[in-house]
């Protein structure tokens, strides 16, 4: 079950924008990859004890925000969103990340390879 999501029951935003705002920025920093499986409403609402329509609401407002999409009884899906050029970037990561692991690299020597190649590459404006 995914860490990313918290209710702090003392804080004065309703619990169902606590969730909704967890996963939103989650999957905007890209700390969720796009196909990513959300736990059901009923086995979310158990963990953070909210009851089982606030977490039901989040989701709503989630998929009307185009940030996740339900696909029936197979679950709750973090969504590409239209944003293509990100989702091309979350698979290249993972595809770097997977090839770092296996030429057993450090995480720094990793992203000293990437911050050299990113100074390297052409920007857009």
């Amino acid at each position: 079950m995914p860490d990313f999501i918290r209710v702090d029951p003392a804080s004065k935003v309703p619990p169902y924008e606590q969730i909704r705002a967890s996963v939103a920025n989650a999957a905007a920093r890209g700390d969720i990859p796009v196909g990513f499986k959300l736990p059901t409403v009923r086995a979310l609402a158990e963990r953070l004890s909210v009851a089982v329509n606030t977490v039901a609401r989040a989701y709503r407002e989630l998929e009307q925000a185009g940030v996740v999409e339900t696909r029936g009884r197979s679950g709750t899906f973090v969504a590409a969103g239209g944003d293509d050029q990100r989702a091309e970037a979350v698979t290249a990561a993972q595809q770097y990340a997977d090839v770092v692991a296996r030429l057993g690299l450090s995480s720094n020597e990793a992203l000293d390879i990437v911050a050299a190649a990113l100074r390297q590459a052409p920007h857009r404006s």
